[in-house]
């Protein structure tokens, strides 16, 4: 699996499971728990959660299958990589380091890999950033960073502090608004972007000039669109996945080697954009 370096030292791997709306109901519990373990059967190492995914509930989700996946042997913790995010209501000087305590608890985990600001709140940035540095020293945390942050609030952030690892947005073939200021801003600080949703939520799946393209190239219509978003130099991609099969497609659309004339053609049936748009959130 490709992987790409992080501020400050480390790296992350370029395509990982995203499990936004798991966690919410009691009886899809074992299928998630399931979904989960298979992923890192597989060979997945980024997961990505948050506080706020079914209250906690997708965080629970995640710590029992990555308990279950320590002591069976199939993976060691240093090899995984975990995400997950702070509510912004929560995000001040007192309560980031609290809300971050429960996500380990949680967890199951003695730190998390990359701990982001889900999105921006009440609480002054200098804030955040300060309680965030904190968690690193104490080795809570392992990196900071930012979800749904666009351009200003990135230098606004970069003039508060200088230690943010990534940013996390919506951003898919579909909605590539990020690549005509965000994104060249973010790799000239060598600052991964993550991309969550980069199927659309699956309504890239539907798209029938898209499905064409995927057709002649002997792959899926998500697998094209997901090895499009991973092919974007700087940016992970965090495909949502419960299915055995989508699960296996994802990871195997890390693989792709997109040619020049593919990648021409896709930027005719989805343009890339010509001024700035705002920054789209799901």
């Amino acid at each position: 699996m490709q992987t790409l370096e992080i501020p400050g030292g480390g790296a992350m791997p370029a395509l990982g499971l995203g499990t936004w709306h798991m966690g919410e109901s009691a009886g899809r519990r074992a299928s998630e728990v399931a979904a989960v373990r298979a992923a890192i059967d597989m060979g997945y190492r980024l997961i990505d959660t948050a506080e706020m995914y079914g209250e906690g509930g997708a965080e629970e989700v995640v710590g029992q299958a990555v308990a279950e996946a320590l002591r069976a042997g199939d993976v060691k913790r240093e090899e995984l990589f975990i995400v997950s995010k702070v509510y912004p209501h929560n995000a001040s000087r007192r309560g980031t380091p609290a809300a971050c305590s429960r996500s380990l608890s949680r967890l199951g985990l003695d730190h998390i890999d990359l701990y982001l600001l889900h999105w921006r709140g009440e609480h002054p940035l200098a804030e955040t950033c300060d309680a965030m540095r904190a968690l690193v020293d104490t080795g809570r945390i392992r990196h900071w960073g930012v979800s749904n942050f666009d351009v200003d609030d990135m230098e606004e952030l970069e003039a508060t502090d200088g230690g943010c690892a990534a940013n996390q947005i919506y951003f898919s073939v579909g909605e590539r608004g990020a690549e005509f200021s965000l994104l060249p801003w973010q790799r000239e600080r060598g600052m991964p972007l993550m991309a969550y949703s980069p199927i659309d939520q699956g309504a890239l799946a539907a798209d029938v000039a898209l499905g064409k393209l995927a057709q002649q190239l002997g792959v899926t219509t998500a697998q094209l669109a997901l090895a499009w978003v991973i092919s974007r130099p700087g940016v992970v991609a965090i495909p949502k996945a419960v299915r055995e099969n989508h699960l296996r497609e994802n990871i195997a659309a890390a693989d792709l080697v997109l040619s020049a004339e593919t990648l021409a053609e896709i930027d005719r049936l989805h343009p890339p954009p010509r001024r700035k748009r705002p920054l789209a959130m799901i």
